[in-house]
């Protein structure tokens, strides 16, 4: 049985990975003060509601929502709700450490009798069979269809055939921290008064526009070191829960203020988390993955992508400010693209198998034959025909007020 009075006694500080002990304060809050924190603030908001769904990644601040919630039920700490679902967004692009600690994890939820639901995209929205079957263009921070596309979209789906079941209140429980982005913290500092809610007493949403639930984020004011300390000292204790947290931060490489996303996230200028990944002596063959970035940079090019010639309008009739933008990709890159992801894979599982180590899989054999099904058929996005110029091709330049400016020396370039 865990013992309350031992979750509120997990001193201040930082504790020693090796001597996990009581210890010297600092600025810093201690985890127990934390997990009474989070009590406080499931008992002043969570406790109205009769069913709780709890939003899992498989992330290191999810990862700790989910223990933690589960383990003060266990002990008595709050009462348990009606029903309560863990649902994990499978984007299908997590590292394979991560992906491989979330299984083990879900595991464990279900053999304690707990409802867990792994949400996946529709077939034609995963990641690559969006981007070579569609030829949509590799994500960026100006065009970062990824998110919602395989994650938020498809949970959101999964929360409203789940709560169309349920009769009463609902709340969605989320791993949402402060101090994770500047723009998310500014969200919360102007939220957290709304609605009765008191500041400190969790992040509490209840009039979202087209929300399906409230949603709620008891951790936020955990801190990024308090989030650590809890997956990979505490959690694992016996005495709260054996909960195997530890293979999320390996997961991470060790690495405790690294933010992973997707292998090979082509929104970063540097894959730090794959790399730390790759320092581990377990994970080593997965080497092969650091092309995939190398893949996304080069797919960007003009010469794998069509361009609009110009002049573009809206529907009201004025010009559109982005004339003559590059947009998918053609379709000999999408053969390229997929036959170089394939060999990664390869790569991957060759070494795999040779050393005695977890493979992966980064296209399945139904994805990739969606993927060749969607090429056959010359599928484009919508508002493409295919019939545009490639994007290496010279052109006239059309400005966004309409002029022109044209080519110099067109002889030069032969048009």
């Amino acid at each position: 049985m865990i013992a309350l009075d031992r979750l509120y006694s997990l001193g201040a500080g930082t504790p020693s990975r090796s001597q996990p002990t009581l210890f010297t304060g600092d600025h810093r809050a201690a985890v127990g003060e934390c997990v009474e924190k989070t009590v406080a603030n499931m008992l002043a908001h969570a406790v109205d509601y009769e069913h709780w769904i709890i939003a899992y990644s498989g992330g290191k601040d999810s990862s700790c929502a989910v223990t933690l919630i589960v383990t003060l039920i266990q002990c008595g700490a709050i009462p348990a709700p009606k029903t309560l679902t863990v649902m994990y967004a499978d984007t299908r692009m997590e590292l394979p450490p991560l992906q491989a600690a979330a299984r083990v994890m879900m595991d464990r939820l279900r053999a304690m009798g707990i409802t867990v639901m792994e949400v996946v995209a529709p077939m034609d929205d995963r990641f690559y069979v969006y981007m070579f079957g569609r030829g949509v263009p590799p994500p960026s921070n100006t065009f970062r269809w990824c998110t919602p596309q395989i994650k938020v979209e498809p949970m959101t789906v999964a929360i409203a055939e789940t709560v169309g079941r349920l009769e009463g209140k609902c709340l969605t429980i989320t791993g949402v921290r402060r101090g994770e982005s500047d723009a998310r913290d500014a969200r919360i500092s102007l939220s957290c008064t709304r609605n009765g809610a008191e500041c400190g007493q969790g992040w509490l949403q209840t009039d979202l526009p087209g929300t399906l639930t409230d949603t709620f984020a008891p951790i936020d004011h955990w801190t990024l070191c308090n989030v650590w300390d809890w997956l990979s000292v505490f959690a694992p204790w016996e005495e709260f829960g054996a909960w195997p947290t530890r293979m999320i931060a390996e997961g991470y490489g060790g690495v405790e203020d690294m933010r992973t996303g997707c292998t090979g996230c082509n929104l970063i200028a540097t894959d730090g988390a794959l790399g730390a990944v790759l320092k581990q002596p377990d994970w080593d063959h997965l080497s092969p993955l650091l092309g995939l970035k190398r893949l996304y940079l080069e797919l960007k090019k003009p010469k794998w992508r069509k361009r609009q010639p110009g002049f573009q309008y809206r529907k009201d009739g004025t010009l559109q400010s982005n004339q003559q933008r590059m947009g998918p990709l053609t379709f000999e890159a999408r053969v390229m693209g997929l036959d170089t992801v394939l060999g990664i894979q390869d790569a991957v599982n060759s070494a795999a198998e040779r050393l005695g180590r977890p493979g992966m899989v980064l296209i399945d054999a139904e994805e990739e034959a969606r993927i060749r099904e969607l090429i056959a058929a010359k599928t484009w996005p919508n508002g493409w025909s295919g019939e545009e110029p490639n994007a290496d091709v010279w052109l006239d330049t059309v400005n966004n007020d309409g002029s022109v400016q044209p080519i110099l020396f067109r002889e030069l370039v032969g048009q």
